[in-house]
């Protein structure tokens, strides 16, 4: 049977999403994002730095918040398109599954530009840069959980809590924070053994 050209293209997106150029590759298009952003959001942004840094905040605050919604509800679901990607990096923590390193920034950039349909410009891309900001965060800490081992005990903590996440997959579903975990019930809580 012949395939088609999408399933072509979806395949040859699939391998090449697996690979670490593409993971490099997106981290470096992220960052390239978040500074052009922060940098228009700044020489936008009329109203003084306490609402700049305001804006910064409400980004990181959302990205938080933003983490747990696609961990939780999207990457755990039966959705080919969500799941495809997670579901290996369950079976293979130590590779490289992850986006498309296109596809974060087109996110991105879409969501600033609904944020200036919305708000006023400078305050909308100072937002968009600190969302940005907590996406390479995300992605950054979630490689090291996996690819280093920690001997300060806060650290070994920090990343325990995502290994847990590994083998109790409903819950901690924060990489950066457990504070929607917290909020939300899903924070993992080890049962006292029986004896």
């Amino acid at each position: 049977m012949k395939r088609s050209p999408w399933r072509i293209f979806v395949d040859a997106v699939m391998r090449m999403s697996a690979t670490p150029a593409n993971y490099w590759a997106e981290l470096g298009v992220d960052s390239a994002l978040c500074l052009l952003l922060l940098v228009l959001g700044w020489r936008r942004h009329a109203d003084g730095p306490l609402t700049a840094l305001l804006a910064l905040g409400l980004g990181l605050f959302a990205f938080s918040f933003i983490e747990y919604f696609f961990h939780r509800w999207l990457f755990h679901t039966r959705i080919p398109l969500f799941t495809q990607g997670h579901d290996l990096h369950h079976a293979r923590p130590l590779g490289y599954d992850s986006l498309p390193f296109f596809l974060p920034p087109a996110v991105l950039l879409a969501l600033a530009g609904v944020f200036v349909l919305l708000l006023p410009t400078g305050f909308a891309l100072l937002l968009a840069s600190a969302i940005t900001f907590g996406y390479i965060v995300y992605g950054l800490s979630h490689f090291i959980i996996h690819h280093v081992r920690f001997h300060q005990p806060l650290l070994r903590r920090w990343a325990g809590a995502h290994h847990v996440h590994h083998y109790h997959p409903d819950s901690n579903f924060g990489v950066t924070t457990p504070l929607w975990d917290v909020l939300l019930g899903t924070k993992y809580v080890r049962q006292p053994r029986n004896h």
